[in-house]
């Protein structure tokens, strides 16, 4: 029987399944597991029971740390983030795992550091400057929370692979519903470069409308489904494009910020006019979703990819500089976790982990297999109102980039308690930071703490060498 399990699920994961047998495969595999552990005496509905929570991850593309209104934005409203805060837990020290959008997707997909899964830079849809290539032997959340008998679904920005064997379906998900690409032209033609990235499962499709929009009504659409099959739990990973470049809101949402605003600056106007719609229409989801039940079995996460862009009038305050920089603006991000303890609602944490602590998190809420040789840590704890494990910890950073600025190459970051050591590109001095006294990272005291350098230093190369076992082409 254990060897039938381990057989299934490897076919499972083969380009060729389709989402439905994928599905029938995986109800049999909970029913034999099941059957397994309580001795042959257990039915598949004891399997899928209701007991293991419903998982929502939402992530938003390059909303910085200052650009939501819970964390003191002056001039834009987010309430309906300010309502899930309020309800949950916020995190106020928490890094993406990059300061660019595919290497993190691919660590929160994971549960490993990019560069060990093969996507140390930004995936695009031209493979002259793409730098990274999911490695098809990595695991994902959706594999493994499906191999555990969830349903699970991405509707939004993919960003992993356009082709096989790195499309959704083919890495767990059941459903599909939304862009390949990296980033879209224009969120009403949904293009890349002319070309139609837009999926329903293998289907090209040609919807009409803004794509934040059109992500938040098939999110609705998919728990509307999910809510006819109760016994079963979901997976849903709900990556919008917004408020990522272009700087598109609907024209009504951008007179309205000029009405509050006359006199600011258009580039911003644009952007708190983006923010705003895109918080608008999340709000739509989660009051849906909450009006279906599920609001009592059903964990939210919310956060963002890295930190805003500031040339497109984005904001990370306090935090120096923005998307693509190694300082914390460009990884210091949003995030807020509601769990089914409602006595957390409104508390807040420090710790300082990486997004794809979240796949950890829910791997563990899901009673799923972890990955051994994961890097996240999960949040349980303090999901559970207890401290974290005091054990020391380091957050290891990677982009890898072409251009004439980085020419292919790599550049780093490593974090361990109160130091910080980074560069910004592959030709820069490395600097030091001591984040204790000056958390804006404004004095850079390498020259001071040479023998913290020389530790630091040393680490860095083991997480190098470890990355470069694997292909980032293919």
């Amino acid at each position: 029987m254990i060897q039938f399990l381990g057989l299934a699920r490897a076919c499972c994961r083969r380009p060729l399944v389709t989402p439905s047998v994928r599905r029938l495969v995986r109800s049999a595999l909970t029913a034999a597991a099941s059957l397994i552990a309580f001795g042959g005496t257990t039915s598949l509905a004891t399997a899928q029971s209701t007991e293991r929570p419903n998982l929502v991850l939402i992530l938003a593309d390059d909303l910085g740390y200052g650009d939501v209104s819970y964390q003191g934005a002056p001039d834009l409203r987010t309430p309906n983030l300010d309502r899930l805060a309020a309800q949950g837990i916020t995190f106020t020290s928490m890094r993406a795992n990059c300061t660019v959008c595919s290497p993190t997707r691919a660590a929160i997909m994971t549960g490993r550091y990019a560069d060990r899964v093969g996507v140390p830079g930004v995936i695009r849809t031209s493979p002259p400057d793409s730098w990274g290539y999911l490695a098809p032997g990595a695991v994902t959340i959706a594999d493994r929370l499906g191999d555990a008998g969830y349903h699970t679904a991405i509707v939004g920005k993919w960003h992993l692979g356009l082709s096989s064997p790195n499309t959704p379906n083919e890495r767990g998900f059941d459903l599909f519903h939304g862009f390949l690409g990296d980033m879209m032209d224009d969120y009403y033609h949904h293009r890349r470069g002319g070309i139609n990235f837009m999926r329903h499962n293998a289907d090209p499709i040609e919807p009409e409308g803004h794509a934040t929009e059109l992500f938040t009504q098939w999110a609705i659409d998919y728990v509307d489904e999910r809510n006819k099959s109760p016994e079963q739990p979901f997976f849903l990973y709900l990556p919008y494009n917004a408020p990522h470049f272009p700087i598109q809101p609907p024209p009504d949402w951008l007179d309205r910020t000029k009405e509050r605003f006359p006199d600011m600056d258009e580039k911003r106007a644009l952007n708190v006019a983006f923010v705003e719609h895109l918080d608008f229409h999340l709000g739509r989801f989660l009051t849906h979703l909450d009006s279906l039940g599920f609001r009592d079995n059903t964990v939210v996460a919310f956060t963002s990819d890295n930190g805003g862009s500031i040339p497109h009038g984005q904001r990370n305050l306090p935090w120096r500089e923005g998307k693509q920089s190694h300082y914390d603006g460009g990884l210091k991000v949003p995030f807020i976790i509601r769990p089914l303890d409602k006595s957390l609602a409104g508390s807040e944490s420090d710790y300082a982990g990486l997004t794809f602590d979240l796949t950890a998190t829910y791997l563990e809420l899901a009673g799923a297999v972890r990955d051994p040789e994961s890097d996240a840590v999960s949040l349980m704890p303090i999901l559970q109102d207890r401290p974290m494990p005091d054990e020391p910890r380091e957050l290891y950073f990677v982009r890898r980039e072409g251009n004439n600025r980085y020419v292919g190459g790599a550049y780093h970051a490593l974090i361990r308690g109160r130091w910080k050591l980074m560069q910004n590109d592959p030709f820069s001095p490395l600097e030091l930071y001591d984040l204790e006294i000056d958390p804006y990272e404004e004095h850079n005291v390498i020259g001071k703490n040479p023998r913290i350098t020389s530790q630091l230093k040393r680490s860095l190369r083991a997480h190098i060498q470890r990355g470069g076992r694997v292909a980032w082409q293919p």
